[in-house]
């Protein structure tokens, strides 16, 4: 093998520059040709291919998003768009293609290694909800990004006595809400995988208040009770719909917090930094040693990899001994 690409798709995290770089440099190190694709698989099908050197990748590891940029394509779909993407491939010369991004995209690195195209994937996710990892690119970043909001969320909390909801990314899991929430000390976390009672919850608040307390803070992941609507404006969202219903039950002050997007941007860890790298080293040894359509993990601090197939057919469960300890410390 001698050419390869690689591209990011779906949703950008923080450390997939870190990847890209890793992709790059490692292969350059090998003796290969390595070729950078714009727009995810949309700029795939559309021949938006460049050769990359290690100057392409210089002064990037610190820096979110992607500097290969991402989109999303309903036509790569189908056989037809995934046909365009082969044809680019073939014209370009390249003989193996590394997939940084989530569960969707493994889907589309799936399709591609079944028309004979060796794929590797290497997850970004900052909902972290990628099977057959312990950790995605992205994670650790979003999830000291929300930390940092709770804290200074809870000195305002605190100063008015008032109930705050803070509504975090996880549109079918609550792995960022759970991280997040149990870090930052919150009250109450509430997430797709576990059912809650909200009169339960107001009635722990006002107790709460009764004893002394000054502040609750309750973190929400997105996807909670089907409220999630984010383009339709207020009361369509978890956050605001919890906030209005703990105002309402409790008469406390409620305010509401999104914290929206800005859990994608920021500097990533060098957690995220260094797994980024590890995964970029070990996608471009996979496919110079002839292993193709796999994706690339890590299980118990260990750089695993898996079949592709298998990786996508998984899906990955909530650590609901971490819910309960967030029970208990409230």
């Amino acid at each position: 093998m001698k050419r390869i690409a690689v591209l990011t798709s779906g949703g950008d995290a923080p450390g997939m520059n870190a990847a890209i770089r890793s992709v790059v440099r490692t292969a350059l190190h090998h003796g290969l040709s390595v070729f950078g694709v714009s727009r995810g698989y949309l700029g795939l099908m559309n021949g938006e291919i460049q050769e990359m050197d290690t100057r392409s990748v210089g002064d990037i590891v610190q820096r979110a998003g992607t500097i290969l940029r991402s989109a999303r394509s309903e036509r790569f779909k189908t056989e037809e768009g995934q046909r365009e993407a082969l044809f680019q491939l073939e014209k370009f010369g390249i003989e193996g293609l590394v997939v940084i991004g989530g569960d969707g995209s493994f889907r589309g690195a799936k399709c591609l290694s079944d028309l004979g195209v060796p794929t590797i994937g290497i997850p970004a996710s900052i909902d972290n909800d990628v099977a057959c990892t312990d950790l995605a690119i992205g994670f650790d970043t979003a999830t000291n990004t929300a930390v940092d909001a709770i804290t200074k969320i809870r000195d305002t909390a605190s100063s008015h006595g008032r109930v705050n909801v803070i509504e975090v990314m996880g549109r079918t899991t609550g792995f960022l809400a759970l991280a997040a929430g149990l870090a930052g000390g919150a009250e109450h976390i509430l997430i797709p995988e576990v059912e809650f009672d909200l009169d339960d919850i107001c009635d722990k608040i006002l107790s709460g208040y009764r004893r002394g307390k000054t502040h609750n803070i309750i973190v929400v992941a997105e996807g909670v009770g089907g409220y999630r609507d984010p383009g339709q404006g207020f009361g369509h969202s978890a956050g605001f719909e919890v906030g209005r219903t703990l105002q309402e039950k409790t008469g406390l002050e409620t305010r509401v917090t999104v914290l929206g997007y800005i859990q994608r941007g920021g500097t990533p860890t060098a957690q995220d930094r260094i797994l980024a790298s590890r995964f970029g080293l070990r996608a471009v040894e996979l496919l110079m040693a002839g292993r193709a359509a796999r994706v690339v993990g890590i299980t118990r601090g260990e750089i695993m990899d898996y079949d592709i197939s298998y990786a996508v057919s998984q899906k990955k469960t909530i650590n609901l001994d971490d819910y309960r300890l967030s029970e208990m410390l409230t």
